[in-house]
C-alpha cells in the first residue's frame, strides 16, 4: 500500500490539477510573499490618526451641518444589535439573541464599502474567505474549505436555493440582484442543517431584499471606470389598493467588466451581464401576506479551460466565453394565525442554461417549502416544516473526454425538520432542540440534530453553546462524472478521474461557543469560537492501471475515483469589535483566526487531498473599516484588508485597501469615487485558471445614483 502510494502521489497531484482546470474549483501549490503588510498597515494606521487628529475641527463644523451630522447614529449600536434576522430559525429572531455565530451586512454597509458585487460585500464578513480567481471567478470558503464553488455553504436568496447539485456549489457569476435593492445579508457561520438541511454544513449565507412597500419611486445610477467599465441599473416602485395593500417593484441592470492582470498577456476573463426582474407584496388583511417575484439574466464570462484530447498535444487551454443565460420565478404566502403563531408556505421555479467550452447544461428545479409556527404551553417556540425539490439537469457532452452518464438525471430531495425553543431559567436560560430529517436519491436517509444554549446574564450580554451534525450530499460530480487527461505522452498514458456512486455524505460535527456585549453605547464587541470534526471527507483514490485501445491509439489508462478518505478538524477564533468614538466616526473590523488538520482515515491512499485544503484557506483574516461623516454632506469610507498565505495557491500573504468618497449634493442625488486594491498595481489572490496566477488589478470608478 506504501508503495502505491508513493508511486500515484505524483499522478495524483497532476489528475487534480487537471481537474481544476477543467471543473470550477480546485488547487495549486507554494509559494509566499510577506513584505507590503508592515506597510499596508502603516498606511491604514496613518489614515485613522489622520481622522483622530483632524477631529475637533471637524466637530466644530459638524455642529454646524445638522445634516451630516449623526448620520452614522441614525441606526446605534443597540438597535443594530435588536435587528431582527431569520436564517438562524426562519422566524424572525433579534441577532441578539440568536445562539449562533451570526452577522448581518446592512444596506448601509454594502453603500458604504463600494463593492460592486455580492462577493465583495461578503469580504465583510469575519470567518468568511473570499479571493477573486479573475475577473468574473471567485473563491469564497467559510471557516475553511475555499474554493470557487464555495462547496459546504448554502447560499440562497430570498429563501431560493442556489446550490447546484451538478457540481456540489455555488456559481457566483450569475448570483446577482441590484444592491440597492438588499436590505440586508444575513450570514451564520458553522453548521444551519437543523433548519436548512443538506449542505448548510460551514454556513449559511442568506441574501434578503427589501420588501416592494420599501422600495417606491425611481432610482437610477450609472457609473465606470479601468475595471468595472460600464455599469448602470434602474428600478421603479409603486403601491396601489386601500392602504396601498398592495405594492410592486421593476429593476434591470447591466455591467461590463475588464480582464485583470495576465502575465501571459493572455486577456481571455472579460466579463458582460443584464438582469432584470420584479416583485410585488400584498398585505391581503391583517393576517395574509403574499409575495411574487421573479429574475431574468443572460450574458458572457470570459473563461480558460484545460481539455485533454486523445491526439497530439493531449491538453489545450482553450479560451472562449461561457454563455450563461437563466430564470426563476417564487411564490410566498404567510398566514398569522396569533401573536407567537403562523404558516408559511413558499416554491419556486429555477432554470439555468450554462455552457462552456468543455461542458454545457440545462437544469430545471422546482422546489416547496411549509412551515407552522406555534407557541406550546410553558412558553416554547416550536417549529416543523417539510419540504421537497427537484432539480433535473441536461448535460450535453462537448468534448470526449469530460462526460456526465447518464446526460439526463433528476435530482431529488425531500426533508422535514422540527425545533423547540423553550426556557429552563426564566428569561435568562433558553435551550433549542431540533433535527432536521432528509432522504436523497444518492445517499439515501440522513438526520441531522442540534443543540444550541444562550444565556442572557444582562440585558446587553449573550452568551451562546452549540452542538450541530450536519452533511454535505453526494452531487452529480461526485456519481456520475469521468474526466480524462494526459498523464506522460510517451509511451501514452491517461489518468480518469471516475464517478461511480460509490460516495457517500461527507460529515460533520460542530462544536460552537460565543459571547455578545454592548459594552457601552458606542462599543459592542462579538467572539465566536468553533472545533469542527469532520468525517469521510472527499479523496482520490487509485485504482489499478489497465490498458486501453479505445478510442486510437493505444494507451495506458490510470483511474482515480471519488471516495470518502479523509478526516479531520478545524478549529479557529472570530472577534469582531463595533466602535463609534463619535457622532460622526464609526469604527469597526474583524480578526479571524483558522487551524485546518486534515489526514487520510486508513486505507486511504491519497496523498495530496490534505495538503492541498489546508493550504488554501488563510489562517489569519483582518478586516478594518472606518467610516466618516465630513461637513457638507461628504462621507469618507476606507477599508484594509489582510490575508495571509495560501501556500497550496502559490499566493502569498497580502494586504490591501479600498478607499470611497461620497457626496450627496442634493437630496436626491449620490456621487461617489471608489478605488480598490490600492496598495499594489496588481496581487494574486487564488489560483484556479490555467496557466499564470492571475493578479487582481487596482481599480478605480466613479459612481451617480439619482432617487426621487
Amino acid at each position: 500500500m506504501n508503495k502505491w502510494s508513493c508511486r500515484l502521489a505524483p499522478v495524483a497531484t497532476l489528475a487534480q490539477a487537471t481537474m481544476d482546470r477543467t471543473v470550477p474549483g480546485g488547487f495549486k501549490f507554494p509559494a509566499a510573499r510577506l513584505f507590503g503588510v508592515v506597510r499596508s498597515l502603516k498606511i491604514v494606521i496613518s489614515l485613522l490618526l489622520l481622522a483622530g487628529v483632524v477631529k475637533e475641527g471637524w466637530a466644530v463644523a459638524l455642529q454646524e451641518d445638522q445634516k451630516t451630522g449623526g448620520r452614522l447614529t441614525h441606526v446605534s449600536l443597540e438597535q443594530l444589535g435588536n435587528i431582527e434576522v431569520t436564517t438562524a430559525s426562519k422566524e424572525p429572531v433579534k441577532a441578539t439573541r440568536t445562539p449562533a455565530a451570526i452577522y448581518v451586512v446592512t444596506q448601509e454597509d454594502m453603500r458604504r464599502s463600494g463593492a460592486t458585487s455580492i462577493p465583495e460585500v461578503l469580504r465583510l464578513v469575519p470567518g468568511v474567505e473570499v479571493a477573486r480567481i479573475d475577473a468574473d471567478t471567485w473563491s469564497l470558503g467559510v471557516r475553511g474549505f475555499g474554493s470557487s464553488l464555495s462547496r459546504s455553504v448554502l447560499v440562497l436568496i430570498d429563501g431560493r436555493t442556489v446550490y447546484t447539485p451538478l457540481f456540489a456549489g455555488v456559481f457566483w457569476q450569475v448570483q446577482d440582484t441590484l444592491l440597492e435593492d438588499i436590505e440586508r445579508i444575513e450570514v451564520v457561520r458553522g453548521p444551519g442543517a437543523t433548519i436548512w438541511g443538506a449542505n448548510a454544513v460551514n454556513a449559511v449565507i442568506n441574501i434578503i431584499t427589501k420588501s416592494a412597500k420599501d422600495t417606491h419611486g425611481t432610482l437610477v445610477s450609472a457609473g465606470g471606470g479601468n475595471k468595472d467599465q460600464g455599469f448602470g441599473g434602474f428600478r421603479y416602485g409603486a403601491g396601489a389598493g386601500a392602504g396601498k395593500s398592495f405594492n410592486y417593484r421593476v429593476y434591470g441592470k447591466a455591467f461590463t467588466r475588464g480582464p485583470e492582470f495576465h502575465p501571459d498577456r493572455k486577456q481571455f476573463d472579460d466579463w458582460r451581464m443584464g438582469q432584470t426582474g420584479f416583485r410585488a407584496d400584498w398585505d391581503l388583511h391583517t393576517r395574509d401576506k403574499l409575495t411574487l417575484q421573479g429574475d431574468l439574466y443572460k450574458g458572457d464570462a470570459g473563461q480558460r479551460v484545460g481539455i485533454a484530447t486523445n491526439s497530439p498535444p493531449f491538453m489545450t487551454n482553450v479560451e472562449q466565453n461561457a454563455e450563461l443565460a437563466g430564470g426563476n420565478l417564487l411564490g410566498g404566502w404567510k398566514r398569522v394565525l396569533g401573536a407567537a403563531s403562523d404558516l408559511q408556505l413558499q416554491a419556486y421555479y429555477d432554470r439555468t442554461n450554462r455552457k462552456q467550452s468543455n461542458f454545457a447544461e440545462t437544469r430545471d428545479t422546482f422546489d416547496i417549502d411549509f412551515i407552522h409556527r406555534l407557541t406550546l404551553p410553558g412558553r416554547q417556540d416550536f417549529l416543523c416544516g417539510l419540504g421537497a425539490r427537484l432539480s433535473s439537469g441536461n448535460v450535453t457532452q462537448v468534448v470526449p473526454t469530460v462526460v456526465f452518464t447518464p446526460n439526463h438525471y433528476t435530482d431529488k430531495l425531500y426533508s422535514a425538520f422540527v425545533q423547540d425553543e423553550f426556557p429552563i431559567a426564566g428569561n435568562q436560560l433558553w435551550l433549542t432542540i431540533g433535527s432536521k430529517f432528509l432522504h436523497n436519491n444518492y445517499s439515501g436517509f440522513d438526520a441531522q440534530p442540534s443543540a444550541r444554549l444562550l444565556w442572557t446574564p444582562s440585558p446587553r450580554q449573550t452568551l451562546w453553546a452549540a452542538v450541530t451534525r450536519a452533511v454535505r450530499t453526494p452531487s452529480r460530480l461526485e456519481e456520475d462524472f469521468q474526466l480524462t487527461g494526459v498523464l506522460i505522452p510517451n509511451p501514452l498514458t491517461f489518468f480518469r478521474i471516475v464517478g461511480d456512486r460509490k460516495f457517500f455524505s461527507e460529515q460533520l460535527i460542530g462544536y460552537e461557543t460565543g459571547y455578545r456585549s454592548l459594552v457601552g453605547p458606542r462599543f459592542f464587541l462579538d467572539i465566536a469560537t468553533f472545533y469542527n470534526k469532520y468525517d469521510h471527507l472527499l479523496s482520490l483514490e487509485p485504482g489499478a492501471p489497465f490498458s486501453e485501445n479505445s478510442p486510437p491509439p493505444p494507451h495506458l489508462v490510470v483511474p482515480f475515483f471519488f471516495r470518502n478518505g479523509m478526516l479531520g478538524t478545524t478549529t479557529g477564533v472570530e472577534i469582531a469589535p463595533d466602535w463609534t468614538p463619535t457622532r460622526w466616526w464609526r469604527l469597526r473590523g474583524s480578526y479571524s483566526y483558522l487551524h485546518i488538520d486534515l489526514k487520510a482515515r486508513a486505507g486511504s491512499l491519497d496523498r495530496t487531498t490534505a495538503s492541498s485544503t489546508e493550504g488554501s484557506s488563510p489562517h489569519h483574516q483582518v478586516v478594518i473599516q472606518s467610516s466618516l461623516d465630513l461637513p457638507k454632506n461628504l462621507e469618507f469610507d476606507q477599508t484594509y484588508r489582510y490575508v495571509s498565505a495560501l501556500p497550496a495557491q502559490l499566493v502569498g500573504g497580502y494586504g490591501t485597501a479600498d478607499v470611497r468618497l461620497g457626496w450627496h449634493p442634493t437630496e436626491h442625488c449620490e456621487l461617489s469615487f471608489v478605488g480598490q486594491n490600492l496598495f499594489q498595481p496588481h496581487h494574486a489572490e487564488f489560483g484556479g485558471d490555467p496557466g499564470p496566477l492571475v493578479g487582481i488589478k487596482r481599480s478605480v470608478y466613479a459612481k451617480v445614483t439619482w432617487r426621487r
